[in-house]
């Protein structure tokens, strides 16, 4: 399954806000064995995220989008699906009755604030579209077709995901090697294990830890362990994070 990612707001492209949301949906997404091809993240334009979301909706098995949907002016990312896939937007009887129970626990929170809430706008969704009750926070997520919509507070999308997760699946699966020598030292063995065996490998400098972290990844569990086994017999690699002590030039399990 190929996923991209699309994460929304004027405040993550001006560095006002740190991108979290994308790192922690391609890890949970990766755990799942799902391929995350495409992370990519817009402005607050209406045009912009429906010609985005209509694009990658025909070119990927999925789509997550966060970010932009409540009651504020810039939250216009509902109404921007909408506009991708033709709809109106509208509330529905669950999303009304989310938003209303929501709102109840709020006041009884806070007792003396008086909260203006448009709570139509609040819980509209677009039509047809399945509706993703907020357990975390206020206004709703849906999935249209293949388009997930989720809150860009980390704490809302994270519940809200969770929700869906079983949604997300694939063959994917990583192992990890370490080793001390030098990238231009192991040049022609992660070449040749990717010759020999059908995975991919990244190579990760770590300057801190003093050693490089090699990604496997296959869709084949046994041509992953068997280019792991090859890996490790033909370089200075281990299973576990190794560092360099200087002072003996010995390599030291840091496990």
């Amino acid at each position: 399954m190929e996923v991209a990612l699309i994460t929304v707001g004027d405040e993550l492209l001006s560095g006002d806000t740190v991108n979290t949301n994308a790192n922690w949906l391609a890890a949970r997404l990766a755990d799942r064995g799902a391929t995350v091809t495409r992370v990519l993240t817009l402005p607050d334009s209406r045009e912009t995220i429906a010609a985005r979301v209509s694009e990658y909706s025909e070119e990927f098995d999925r789509v997550i989008v966060t970010g932009g949907i409540g009651g504020t002016p810039d939250d216009i990312t509902m109404e921007a699906v909408a506009d991708a896939f033709g709809r109106e937007l509208a509330a529905s009887g669950l999303t009304r009755e989310a938003v209303d129970q929501r709102l109840v626990e709020i006041q009884e929170r806070l007792p003396d604030r008086e909260l203006n809430v448009d709570r139509e706008a609040e819980a509209a969704i677009p039509e047809e579209s399945r509706p993703l009750i907020n357990e975390a926070g206020l206004a709703p997520g849906c999935v249209v077709d293949n388009v997930y919509v989720l809150p860009g507070i980390p704490s809302e999308l994270k519940a809200m995901f969770e929700s869906v997760a079983e949604e997300f699946a694939g063959d994917r699966r990583s192992e990890f090697c370490y080793t001390v020598e030098p990238e231009a030292n192991i040049v022609w063995a992660l070449d040749e294990v990717m010759d020999r065996f059908a995975v991919t490998v990244g190579c990760y400098p770590d300057r801190e830890a003093d050693h490089n972290r090699l990604k496997l990844t296959a869709t084949d569990d046994a041509a992953l362990d068997a280019a792991v086994d090859w890996l490790l017999s033909n370089i200075n690699a281990s299973e576990t994070p190794v560092s360099r002590d200087w002072s003996t030039d010995e390599s030291v399990s840091t496990d």
